[in-house]
């Protein structure tokens, strides 16, 4: 595999088709945000006759209008006066800080602890699941320029989840019998080779955490390196550990990123996707409305449709968060019921599985049931899918339609109310 960044992105023939101008600009943003990208996405995925429209290429390529203009234009004079590297640094610092690099509370708020002691790497937000994040996966053959993840990626200082205390993450199990589910996440956990995913996975098979009955893994291998369970040395042993995983009476569920069906298109990817399912594990996929790659109901009908036909499960839709660039790639929770209703609508019941718009935000995942009008008012019917209180779940509410509404913080109690039900 070759990777191309900041520092080599130019260096790709496809790239000089590019006029001078969008090269500079893709220059400049990757000096804030993080860029880097693969030959398979470059070369199977992105077609260059569409080029800067085509989904794929703004999923992976920095865009000028990732960065507010003034921040655009302090950028560009440094990197055209090519000073002090330091410069650059702080500046770049400063504008990601601004972009609330950790949302929903992650930093202070769902940090799980053991004998006094913070986990750092480990989040535990819901009852029932607790998140791993394995500190040799924390990067991906490919960054979204969506992610929200993308600190983990840069070095804001302090800001990185990250661990390698797999027996701190077994102790805590052991005292939580509540958790049934542990999401190995990051940055995106198969970019590791097998014997780390082994050494992290192998310890919850074992004696006194029959309580946990799912694994699930994070990844966007099937979409940016599909080689990774077909061609890879190691690509044998990572299936045999699948199938050790199930054989032991474990859920295993590969929790898959497909932003668009170009992404499912390719003879490697469903080659991937076959042999994966052939371990008994399962593949869930899921993947944010964002605006330029996928805001386009018949994209999302032809992407959940084309997952079942591959053996895969549509999960869910979610909203992109509130973080990084997030005025390029945000759309109205108007727009995204929109689009989430009529996709919906072109599915049969086996495609049915998916859930959406789904908020992932500090309360819990917050779904749109829809735009409706209650007692002469225009309201957003929502309900929680996961709450950080358990007892939300599933319990609907209301808030006043608001048209430019991008995110739950967005949103007001409708009826007159002060607060929502869970801000108390």
């Amino acid at each position: 595999m070759r990777y191309f960044s900041r520092a080599n992105f130019e260096s790709l023939p496809q790239i000089q088709r590019l006029d001078p101008d969008h090269r500079f600009s893709i220059k400049v943003v990757a000096s804030v945000l993080p860029f880097k990208v693969n030959n398979y996405v470059v070369d199977h995925l992105i077609d260059w006759d569409r080029v800067p429209d085509d989904p794929m290429f703004r999923l992976t390529f920095p865009h000028r209008d990732m960065l507010r203009p003034e921040e655009f234009d302090a950028v560009a004079r440094l990197v055209r006066a090519g000073g002090d590297p330091k410069d650059l640094s702080h500046l770049a610092e400063e504008i990601r800080l601004r972009m609330n690099p950790h949302p929903a509370g992650q930093m202070t708020r769902n940090v799980p602890e053991l004998d006094g002691r913070k986990l750092q790497g480990m989040q535990h937000k819901y009852r029932e699941t607790v998140l791993f994040f394995p500190s040799q996966g924390q990067t991906c053959n490919a960054y979204c320029t969506f992610c929200f993840r993308w600190p983990q990626f840069v070095h804001l200082q302090g800001l990185r989840f990250q661990s390698r205390e797999i027996d701190n993450l077994v102790e805590y199990l052991r005292r939580h019998p509540e958790v049934t589910d542990v999401l190995f996440t990051g940055g995106d956990p198969m970019t590791m080779p097998t014997r780390l995913v082994r050494h992290y996975i192998e310890p919850l098979l074992g004696p006194g955490l029959e309580h946990v009955q799912n694994i699930r893994i994070g990844t966007k291998t099937l979409t940016f390196w599909p080689d990774r369970y077909v061609g890879d040395p190691d690509a044998e042993d990572l299936l045999r550990l699948f199938e050790q995983v199930v054989d032991q009476g474990k859920h295993l569920a590969v929790m898959a990123h497909f932003n668009h069906p170009k992404a499912l298109s390719t003879d490697l990817a469903r080659q991937a996707i076959r042999r994966v399912r052939a371990t008994g594990a399962e593949i869930r996929c899921q993947s944010p409305l964002v605006r330029h790659v996928n805001d386009d109901p018949e994209v999302w009908a032809e992407l959940w449709k084309t997952q079942v036909r591959l053996g895969c499960i549509p999960y869910y839709m979610f909203v992109a968060r509130d973080t990084g660039p997030r005025r390029y790639f945000e759309i109205s929770l108007e727009r995204a019921y929109e689009v989430f209703r009529q996709a919906y609508s072109r599915l049969s019941g086996l495609c049915r599985t998916v859930r959406g718009p789904s908020m992932s935000a500090s309360p819990g995942k917050v779904a749109i049931d829809g735009i409706v009008e209650v007692a002469r008012e225009k309201v957003f019917a929502l309900h929680f899918i996961q709450g950080r209180d358990p007892d939300w779940v599933n319990r609907p509410f209301f808030a006043r339609f608001d048209p430019s509404a991008c995110w739950l913080d967005d949103l007001k109690p409708a009826f007159g109310q002060e607060r929502f039900f869970f801000e108390d």
